[in-house]
């Protein structure tokens, strides 16, 4: 395994490997791996040639108030975990050599960046789209896995890559999960023992609405919210963000449940500790 910090060296071998034929896949992460980032590289290295991994906290899309310099930073476990899971290369850099001293170009999705999530996080959209585009042009990939736990994430830049014409295959990977049913995050860390025994209900409510939905008992977008919305309310101190049900093609609120193309997505806050979760149906 390789560990690159300089983005024109990687940048460099990345096209070499282009030129002799090799497939690259490539795992953005923010680090603190954990098994639903194994999923992600084991997925890309069944797609490659040379998997990479990229591992930086991205400055630019934390607001000022959020949590970029408490975010966890583990890179000696995540390099561990990234060769024991036979990546080739893994891509650390600071913020200084992704973004310079003076950096003012930004990638919008519009109408997208401003929905769920991005109704609550000014500008992380148009950071997340900045960064990731910038990593396809650092580590060129085939191939870029992502996971559909962060499904507004995986939707918008699928969208920014037909958009701009990237060359670059998406892949999104299904949630894993605590035995419990909590969707896997490096921010479960932060929730206390009262809030950890809370959080499942997050899934379960998801998990309700859904069976609902397919015995023929809930049949709108607004009847799958109050179901999640009932069940938040009643098993948890969380303060909800949102609960929406939407389209996957526009991310618009939904009347009739659209079938294959709905999301049904959540954000909660557990004191600061802010996590999301969603099904598809």
């Amino acid at each position: 395994m390789e560990t690159f910090a300089d983005p024109k060296a990687i940048q460099h071998r990345a096209i070499e490997a282009r030129a002799m034929g090799k497939r690259l896949a490539l795992v953005p992460t923010m680090g603190s791996l954990h098994a639903g980032h194994v999923a992600l590289i084991r997925e890309a290295r069944g797609r490659a040639d040379i998997a990479t991994v990229s591992i930086f906290v991205n400055p630019t899309q934390f607001g000022p108030n959020e949590d970029f310099a408490s975010y966890p930073r583990t890179p000696q476990a995540d390099q561990a975990i990234c060769r024991s899971e036979g990546v080739d290369w893994v891509f650390l850099p600071t913020p200084e050599a992704v973004y310079g001293g003076d950096f003012g170009v930004y990638v919008e999705v519009e109408r997208w960046s401003q929905k769920l999530c991005g109704a609550f996080r000014p500008g992380h959209f148009r950071g997340v789209a900045t960064v990731v585009l910038k990593l396809f042009n650092l580590c060129q990939p085939h191939v870029a896995v992502f996971g559909w736990k962060d499904a507004q994430q995986f939707l918008l830049l699928r969208r920014m890559v037909k958009a701009l014409n990237a060359p670059v295959e998406m892949i999104g990977v299904e949630t894993v999960r605590e035995p419990d049913g909590l969707a896997l995050s490096s921010r479960n860390q932060r929730l206390s023992p009262q809030e950890r025994r809370q959080a499942p209900a997050l899934a379960e409510a998801l998990r309700l609405a859904q069976e609902s939905a397919a015995e023929g008992a809930a049949q709108t977008g607004p009847e799958l919210v109050e179901i999640v919305r009932r069940h938040i309310e009643e098993r948890t101190t969380a303060q909800i963000d949102y609960v929406e049900a939407v389209s996957m093609r526009d991310l618009e609120p939904i009347g009739p449940i659209l079938p294959g193309e709905t999301l049904l997505a959540l954000a909660v806050r557990f004191g600061s500790t802010r996590l999301i979760d969603n099904v598809r149906m």
